[in-house]
């Protein structure tokens, strides 16, 4: 599977079902501007997240910000030692070395443009799509330094039980 199909650094317009995606498990990629379009300044991807559902375990980048666009639905989010909502309109900023996760805080689905600065991590998103199981038991901690994040695996069961969260990786075969 190629990682980054369809890349053009021509203009063009990305229509609501353009894009490669990947479903995660616990979230969706829609890949809309790859680091390489932007000549590495950012990226851009869209996250559905299906209903109490938690995206990620708690972590932090070393590399780069994370921007939160909330398209539809209500996000939680843990930055810090702070829980925030947002909802539709509102922008969440996540800085690096900050540990955050996020999760649908609703009934109804989530959908968020994630800006990623500088761009370079999507490339993640894409090769846990290829390759799933390389991001599961021995092969985490791995592909964790290699996108130079910091990940608490343990707070999975915690921030479910906290906010009524599943995490459907936890679910994969």
């Amino acid at each position: 599977m190629e990682s980054q199909p369809h890349i053009s650094p021509a203009p063009r317009i990305i229509g609501p079902a353009d894009g490669h995606f990947v479903d995660l498990g616990a979230l969706g990629v829609r890949f809309m501007v790859w680091s390489r379009e932007s000549g590495g300044g950012f990226s851009l991807v869209e996250h559905p997240i299906a209903p109490r559902t938690l995206a990620a375990p708690l972590h932090r980048h070393s590399n780069e910000d994370e921007y939160s666009y909330v398209l539809e639905g209500r996000m939680g989010a843990l930055l810090g030692d702070q829980v925030v909502y947002a909802q539709r309109g509102d922008l969440v900023f996540k800085p690096r070395n900050q540990w955050h996760t996020f999760w649908n805080a609703g009934d109804e689905p989530c959908r968020i443009l994630e800006i990623i600065s500088p761009g370079g991590f999507e490339q993640l998103f894409a090769d846990m799509g290829a390759a799933p199981d390389s991001f599961v038991g021995d092969g985490a901690p791995a592909m964790d330094a290699r996108y130079g994040l910091e990940v608490d695996y343990d707070s999975i069961p915690r921030l479910c039980r906290e906010y009524g969260l599943v995490f459907p990786m936890d679910e994969r075969p």
